[in-house]
C-alpha cells in the first residue's frame, strides 16, 4: 500500500494516477477523512490523559494540604475522564483500522512510461525477438500433441484430482525437470541465491504481498489451519522478510525461487481447458529482488534483461509488451509481459510478467532497510523466469515436427543426457 504520508502530502498525485486509470478518488478521500479522524481522537485522548494525570496530582497536593473540600470538587470534575478516554481510544483504533484497509485498496503509483489505455488491446509492443517459425506444414495445437504422444493424461488426472491437472510422463516430463535446473543455473550464475520456498502462507503475510480481495477467488485455501497454497514463489519469498529492518549491505537481495504453484484459474474456458496451459497446479521458476528505492528501476530492467536472455537461448519467438493503466493490477508501478508464439492456435500468449512493485509491498509488510536519517520501506521486485507448463507449451508448437514428435531445445538437450528429440511415449 501506499505510505501514509503520500496521502498527506501528495494526495495530487494519487489523485492524477487514479484518472489515468479511471478510478473514482473516493477511496482517497476516504483515507483522508479517516486519517483526520484518526489524528484528531488520538490528540484529544492525549488531551484527557494529560487533564487526568494534572487532576491527579491536585487531588494528591489537596488530600496533602488537608483540603479535603478541594480535592472532592477535582474529583468530581474528572470522574467522567476514564469513560470519555475509552470512548476515544475505541474510536482511535477503528479509524485506524478502517483507514488502512481502505489503503490497501487504493493501487500503486504507475510509472511515468506506463502507456494509458483500457484493457490488454492498448498495451504497447516493446520488442520482438526471434524469428517466427515458419514449420512448412499445418501446425498442431498442444493439446493434440501432448495427448496424441502419451506425455500427459488428463482424463485419468481428473478421475483423481478434477479438471486441469494433469500427469506428466515420458520425455515431456524430463524436459520439464530440464527446463527447472536450466532456469536456477541460468539465474544462479547471475549471482541469485536460490531458494524453495514453504508452498502455504498465512494469511497476515499473503496480504502484505497482494490484494486479497482481487486474489482470493483463484487461490486455495487450507482448513483448519487457515492457510493459503501458494500461486508464485513470488509471494513467500517477498514476504520473507516481514516485519523486519534490513542491513544496507545486505541490499540487494536478488533470489530465484522454484516452486509447486496453485491456482483455481476460475472464468476461463474453451481451448484452455484442454492441455496443460491454463491448469490449477505448474511449477515456476521466479526472479525476486528486494533493493534500494534508488536502484529499483534499473534492478526492473535487469529482471527483464534475465527473462530475455533466457527466453533467447531457448530459441523461441516472442513478443514483449508494456502493460497499459487498464491492464494492471493494483500492485505493480510497471510491468512487463513477455508473450510467446504459439503456431498451432495463431496467437501471442503471455508466459512472463516482470514487475516493479517499488514500496507497495515493503509498506503492507512492514519491511524497512536501515539509513542515516532513519528506517526506509525498501523497493519489491519480481519476474517469471520460467512457468514450466506454458514454457513446454511454447516449446512443443514451435518446435513440432510433420510426424508430431518435437524438437528439444539445444541447451537443454545436456540436461536430457544429448537426446535431441522427445519421442512418443510407448
Amino acid at each position: 500500500m501506499l505510505d501514509i504520508m503520500m496521502f498527506r502530502q501528495n494526495a495530487d498525485i494519487i489523485r492524477a494516477d487514479h484518472d489515468k486509470r479511471e478510478i473514482s478518488h473516493d477511496n482517497i478521500d476516504s483515507v483522508l477523512r479517516l486519517d483526520e479522524e484518526w489524528r484528531q481522537a488520538r490528540y484529544d485522548t492525549d488531551q484527557l490523559r494529560k487533564a487526568r494525570n494534572e487532576a491527579a496530582r491536585g487531588i494528591a497536593a489537596a488530600k496533602k494540604s488537608g483540603d479535603k473540600s478541594a480535592a472532592e470538587a477535582i474529583m468530581a470534575e474528572v470522574k467522567n475522564i476514564g469513560a470519555q478516554i475509552d470512548v476515544l481510544t475505541k474510536k482511535t483504533e477503528d479509524c485506524l483500522a478502517e483507514r488502512d484497509a481502505i489503503r490497501m485498496r487504493v493501487p500503486n503509483i504507475l510509472h511515468e512510461s506506463v502507456p494509458v489505455g483500457e484493457d490488454d488491446q492498448k498495451n504497447t509492443l516493446h520488442s520482438l525477438h526471434g524469428e517466427k517459425v515458419e514449420l512448412g506444414f499445418e501446425p498442431k495445437v498442444h493439446n493434440d500433441l501432448v495427448e496424441g504422444n502419451g506425455w500427459v493424461d488428463l482424463s485419468r488426472a481428473a478421475k483423481i484430482t478434477g479438471s486441469r491437472f494433469y500427469f506428466l510422463q515420458g520425455d515431456l516430463a524430463r524436459m520439464e525437470m530440464a527446463l527447472q535446473q536450466y532456469a536456477a543455473n541460468f539465474l544462479i550464475a547471475r549471482d541469485y541465491t536460490l531458494v524453495q520456498p514453504p508452498l502455504m502462507m498465512n494469511r497476515e503475510a499473503y496480504e502484505g504481498v497482494t490484494d486479497l480481495a482481487d486474489f482470493e477467488t483463484v487461490m486455495y485455501g487450507v482448513e483448519p489451519d487457515k492457510f493459503y497454497l501458494i500461486a508464485t514463489s513470488e509471494h513467500p519469498l517477498t514476504a520473507m522478510r516481514m516485519d523486519e529492518i534490513i542491513e544496507p549491505a545486505e541490499l540487494p537481495i536478488k533470489q530465484v525461487g522454484i516452486s509447486p504453484c496453485f491456482r483455481r484459474e476460475v472464468g476461463a474456458h474453451g481451448l484452455s481447458d484442454r492441455g496443460i496451459w491454463r491448469v490449477h497446479q505448474f511449477t515456476k521458476i521466479e526472479q525476486i529482488i528486494i533493493c534500494k528505492p534508488e536502484e529499483s528501476w534499473q534492478h526492473h530492467e535487469d529482471l527483464f534483461q534475465n527473462a530475455v536472455d533466457l527466453w533467447d537461448s531457448l530459441g523461441l519467438h516472442y513478443r514483449v509488451v508494456n502493460i497499459c493503466t487498464g491492464d494492471m493490477g493494483s500492485v505493480a508501478a510497471k510491468k512487463y509481459d513477455l508473450e510467446a508464439w504459439l503456431p498451432g492456435v495463431g496467437e501471442y500468449k503471455e508466459v512472463v510478467s516482470c514487475s516493479n512493485c517499488t514500496d507497495y509491498q515493503a509498506n503492507r509488510l512492514r519491511m524497512r532497510y536501515r539509513t542515516a536519517e532513519g528506517n526506509e520501506a525498501v523497493h519489491t521486485l519480481n519476474s517469471t523466469a520460467i512457468a514450466t507448463s506454458r514454457t513446454l507449451v511454447a516449446i512443443i508448437e514451435q518446435n513440432q515436427l510433420e510426424d508430431g514428435r518435437v524438437k528439444i531445445p539445444d541447451v537443454l538437450q545436456p540436461y536430457m543426457g544429448g537426446q535431441e528429440i522427445l519421442e512418443p511415449l510407448a
